[in-house]
């Protein structure tokens, strides 16, 4: 079993003189019933079915459908963490939602996630960090619970990038998909479970590589730059975070990235000489869901037994921009 996390710099320091660190009290996912096959998307990128595997490590991935929208998804995995966690939404201070594409462009996701789900005295916004969205909106939410001004924060990533997805884009439509996974952040309360410190970073000279205007509301990606860049980053900053928390690779039981490609995935444990079994890989059955991947993986992991109380857990993420970051947390829910 790996060690426990341990805080290398100070906590902050509630009132009372003792620390208050914040935990992920559950995980939870949402994604569409519409399941769509490499077929489909070889069809229209004018690719094989192989070879969408091969580049990508995709299998299916699922897009909405009809009317569903981004805030149905949203909703959906948010009440699910929420009752999981054992959390009332009129005990919420905060709801956070991390995504790229809101259903409208006014009002913002997360005011009506809050109204779906009764969170009738939450604070509510959107963040956009693009890919890494989620572990922003993680870093916030655990600040917020930390210093005191909130109880009980519900981080929620959704995409659904289905629609801004040209299919005769082979480096995109084999990629991209929709989805929405949410977590809820409360105080620790001396249990297991600990989010340790999240690094985040940005570096704006790689903006050229992932782009969507508002004319066309295509993302357009530069696939070579992008890999390249992702690899490095998501690599670096994994160095960084568990050195930041007194940690080592080995002392991670788990390591859970952006699913951005599989071939991004194994470069980087390959880089670090991370086993692969310790790396999760559900981007063959649920794709690229940008702001989504981190939660869905979490609770993915979760469903499968791979998640112990106690166990150092690394997230990490990479997104246009360029952002990216990386956390320890000790997991326990």
């Amino acid at each position: 079993m790996p060690s426990a996390l341990v805080e290398t710099t100070q906590a902050p320091t509630w009132r009372n003189g003792q620390t208050r660190p914040a935990t992920i009290a559950s995980v939870a996912m949402a994604v569409p019933d519409n399941v769509v096959t490499n077929a489909t998307v070889a069809e229209g990128a004018g690719v094989t079915e192989q070879w969408i595997v091969h580049r990508t490590g995709v299998h299916e991935r699922r897009h909405v459908s009809g009317g569903e929208r981004l805030q149905d998804l949203a909703t959906a995995a948010g009440r699910q963490a929420l009752e999981e966690a054992g959390v009332a939404a009129e005990d919420l201070d905060l709801v956070l939602v991390a995504t790229v594409g809101a259903d409208e462009l006014l009002p913002n996701a997360a005011p009506l996630v809050a109204l779906d789900l009764g969170a009738h005295r939450a604070g509510a916004m959107d963040l956009g960090a693009a890919c890494t969205g989620f572990l922003s909106a993680l870093s916030l939410a655990a600040a917020q619970v930390e210093c005191g001004r909130c109880e009980n924060v519900l981080v929620i990533g959704a995409d659904v990038l289905s629609r801004f997805t040209d299919k005769s884009d082979r480096g995109t439509a084999a990629l991209f998909a929709d989805g929405a996974g949410a977590a809820v952040v409360g105080a620790a309360n001396g249990g297991p479970g600990l989010i340790g410190h999240i690094a985040l970073h940005a570096d704006g000279t790689g903006a050229p590589a992932i782009r969507a205007n508002h004319d066309d509301q295509i993302i357009h990606m530069q696939g070579h730059d992008t890999f390249k860049a992702a690899v490095q980053r998501l690599s670096e900053s994994t160095i960084e975070a568990v050195e930041r928390v007194g940690l080592e690779l080995d002392d991670i039981g788990l390591f859970v990235y952006h699913q951005a490609n599989a071939r991004i995935l194994a470069a980087v444990g390959e880089r670090l000489g991370v086993d692969s079994a310790r790396v999760i890989d559900c981007i063959d059955r649920y794709g690229n869901t940008s702001s989504a991947t981190l939660p869905i993986a979490l609770a993915d992991a979760r469903e499968r037994g791979m998640l112990e109380p106690g166990m150092n857990v690394l997230l990490a993420a990479f997104g246009a921009g360029f952002t990216w970051g990386a956390g320890v947390i000790q997991w326990g829910a």
